[in-house]
């Protein structure tokens, strides 16, 4: 009987131990393709990157120009913001959305119009106001519709989306009309570049201790990084695959397309998806399966005030993870669709799934960590040698995943700062690598509110806007 005890026991212990070592086996190879997909996806985005080929300016005189300017609570930075706008693109017509802000507002739009018959309030009020960008939206697109004279040409009718700190390159218009872009009648939409304006501002926080505004300088450049270097990258991918995404500043879309979104059942009068978190990306999505092209326009771009407060930085980025897992709703009919290619249904797969694989590989990490841990109390042999086998291509992996977000911070300082040396280069690699996991962060509590059917938000508080202490800042609303 003891015999048969033991051997029971020892059998036992096998299956345990075969057991872990295939959870632990599972779990290194979800990494290693979560990695690989990772790899392919840069090595794609860094190819476009380097060899993407400027394109000559189009003329901005064929078409005629709206440029939407949505409002909440904007006085701290609307005026420059207009002034600017004129100065960049003086031939167009500018429209402010007031979505019934309690501030000055509307106050300095209607100064700003008395002195300028191009600039045009699009007043909302409650209970149809603050419901969502893609409402404001829809609703200057009516204005639009309706101002406009019935013989209009509308495919050469462009409305530009510019957020209310947001302000143009100088020649934007010439660039987004160009021949690859707006200069092509089967284009229904142009993304631009965009950058953060204050990435070189040496005191972010005025009044604020060293360290403070040491850790908001390294938060916008690192945002600067992310969008003149990662986003370009990923977009000149994306032009190549058919897949290009809008962003909510420094879109460009014909009238024309957006008239075929309202063809649609149920969506008269509304282009934009109504509620939606990300209305800038779906608005893409909808437009690549009605047929129209997306492209992407490096030559030009729209400037952002970066974010300086990290609270405000994750409350933002937490909204475009659950937008962006709100899109996969998207997927059988990008799947379908005879306007994406493989290459393209692959990209668009990709950037679905991404903050669904953040969410996975968070939940999977304590797993591993307790694994390992009994492991070691209970057969600590079997798992010191199956660490001795597996953890060097687990860190050789973790390296190789380093090193393309390294390269970003290289290339940024070629763009950007040349004038900068190669050390500040690998400075900016190391950091934007660092920076990379508040995707882990933001996919996590994404996921919690959607669990929680939370999905309401408030406008992100510009740096310019003060606060008192204990007030609320870039919440739900």
């Amino acid at each position: 009987m003891p015999d048969v005890l033991h051997e029971w026991i020892v059998l036992r212990q096998d299956a345990i131990v075969w057991f872990a070592g295939l959870v632990s086996l599972a779990l290194v190879g979800y990494m290693a393709f979560v990695f690989g997909r990772f790899l392919v996806y840069w090595a794609g985005s860094r190819h476009a990157f380097r060899y993407n080929r400027p394109a000559d300016p189009g003329d901005p005189a064929a078409f005629q120009w709206h440029l939407v300017i949505p409002c909440r609570d904007e006085e701290a930075v609307v005026t420059q913001t207009l002034a600017g706008l004129r100065e960049s693109a003086p031939e167009a017509h500018l429209w402010v959305i007031d979505d019934d802000s309690e501030d000055a507002t509307r106050d300095l739009v209607l100064a700003a119009a008395a002195h300028d018959d191009r600039v045009h309030l699009v007043q909302r009020r409650r209970p149809h106001a603050r419901i969502g960008k893609g409402a404001a939206l829809n609703a200057a697109y009516r204005e639009i519709t309706a101002w406009l004279p019935e013989d209009a040409d509308r495919a050469r009718v462009v409305i530009g989306v510019v957020d209310a700190d947001g302000r143009l390159d100088p020649g934007t218009l010439p660039q987004v009309c160009n021949d690859k872009a707006l200069g092509r009648p089967d284009t229904g939409a142009v993304q631009i570049g965009v950058r953060m304006r204050n990435a070189d501002d040496e005191l972010p926080l005025p009044g604020r201790g060293r360290t403070a505004n040491a850790f908001a300088r390294a938060l916008v450049r690192m945002q600067d990084v992310e969008f003149q270097a990662n986003n370009a990258g990923m977009q000149l991918l994306r032009r190549r695959t058919g897949s290009v995404g809008l962003g909510g500043n420094g879109q460009f879309v014909r009238l024309t397309a957006l008239d075929s979104l309202t063809a649609e059942e149920g969506r008269a009068g509304r282009p934009w998806p109504e509620r939606a978190l990300l209305e800038d990306y779906e608005s893409g999505l909808d437009l690549r399966l009605a047929g129209w092209r997306l492209t992407h326009v490096t030559e030009t771009q729209v400037s952002q005030e970066g974010l300086i407060s990290l609270r405000r930085f994750l409350t933002q980025r937490t909204r475009w993870a659950q937008g962006n897992m709100q899109c996969l709703r998207y997927t059988g009919r990008v799947l379908r669709s005879p306007f994406y290619s493989w290459s393209g249904k692959a990209e668009v797969l990709y950037t679905f799934l991404q903050p669904v694989v953040c969410v996975l590989l968070v939940l999977l990490f304590p797993l591993s960590l307790a694994i390992t841990t009994a492991g070691l109390v209970l057969f600590p042999a079997e798992t010191t040698d199956f660490h001795v086998r597996f953890g060097p291509w687990m860190l050789l992996a973790f390296a190789i995943a380093t090193l393309p977000m390294v390269f970003w911070g290289f290339a940024y300082r070629r763009l950007v700062h040349p004038d900068r040396g190669r050390l500040t280069g690998l400075l900016w690699g190391v950091l934007i690598w660092l920076y990379a996991y508040h995707l882990f962060v933001v996919a996590a509590r994404a996921a919690a509110r959607m669990l929680l059917g939370r999905n309401g938000w408030a406008k992100t508080r510009r740096n310019a806007e003060k606060v008192a202490l204990g007030a609320p800042t870039a919440l739900e609303s």
